[in-house]
């Protein structure tokens, strides 16, 4: 699991001061001395070794360590369209995107790329969703995929950091599904299908909506995949407000939801984009070039 290229270096978090009488000052040393070494070491193994990834934040190394983090939480600050580009690489599964190009998507702080043996995610560590998740379908996979038993078996994905990822109880009691963005119906295999369940390929959406509307969309790429030529490359995901509701412990909701459907053979794209709302109707989908002006994103090449 590779992280995605930032344009910049992440700024160093400053950690804030407690508000506890009862700390005493070895233990404040003691984190300190940690926090300048952890920082020291990672800055001067970066610069030696450039072509290594990024080092972990101080606080992301010591939670791990099993020191709590003094940070406090931010509300989500999302990117606009018109930030700045990052490149994603994904060379660990370069075959779910065309010409094994891999998307430009707008700037934004904790973006891991996640392999799975039938999908990748672009892992968003604020909204504790997927920024996208890719598939490449085809007929044969598709026909492979008919009859799979449905495991529906959650869970949270323990490759993602603690801080950053979605866990099973913020859904609970939330009054939103655990919306696939990678659908089960999609899978080929016993392990795609269970992979399928990790809540990094969920976000949270209306109950209605999933089971109506989206459902059906869902179904009308799988019946186009099975008349299309060759490989079809479909890019689903979120889309928010630029401060977003959250449930449980910061998972974002979603104002809108996209999917990108692309034909490498006939190349031919569209993009259905949905409301997250009860009150959704089916529509017809936007043009690949109006969802690059609404998103910034840049999924096909």
């Amino acid at each position: 699991m590779t992280r995605a290229k930032k344009p910049a270096p992440r700024k160093r978090s400053t950690p804030s001061r407690t508000n506890s009488r009862s700390a005493g000052r070895i233990p404040r040393f003691l984190r300190a001395l940690v926090v300048t070494s952890l920082a020291s070491f990672g800055a001067a193994t970066y610069m030696l070794n450039p072509q290594w990834r990024m080092p972990a934040s101080a606080s992301d190394l010591l939670s791990r360590l099993g020191w709590p983090s003094q940070e406090r939480t931010a509300p989500v600050a999302l990117p606009t369209p018109n930030s700045a580009l990052v490149q994603t690489t994904f060379t660990e599964c370069p075959q779910f995107f065309p010409n094994a190009r891999p998307p430009a998507v707008p700037a934004s702080q904790r973006l891991r790329e996640v392999c799975f043996s039938s999908f990748a995610i672009l892992h968003n560590g604020q909204t504790k969703t997927p920024v996208f998740v890719a598939e490449r379908l085809n007929r044969q996979n598709l026909a492979q995929a008919k009859g799979l038993h449905r495991t529906d078996k959650f869970y949270a994905d323990a490759r993602l950091p603690r801080a950053e990822r979605a866990e099973l109880d913020d859904y609970r009691g939330s009054g939103y599904s655990r919306g696939h963005m990678a659908p089960a119906g999609d899978m080929a295999t016993s392990d795609a299908m269970a992979q399928s369940f990790s809540l990094a390929n969920m976000v949270p959406q209306d109950q209605t909506h999933n089971a109506g509307p989206w459902s059906r969309i869902e179904q009308d790429t799988r019946q186009y995949v099975m008349r299309a030529a060759g490989d079809v490359y479909v890019f689903t995901g979120p889309v928010y407000d630029s401060r977003p509701k959250t449930i449980g412990s910061g998972v974002a909701v979603p104002t809108y939801l996209y999917k990108v459907v692309y034909d490498a053979t006939s190349g031919r794209s569209w993009v259905h984009w949905q409301a997250n709302s009860a009150n959704t109707k089916a529509g017809p989908p936007i043009s690949y070039d109006e969802f690059v002006k609404r998103t910034g994103m840049r999924l096909l090449p």
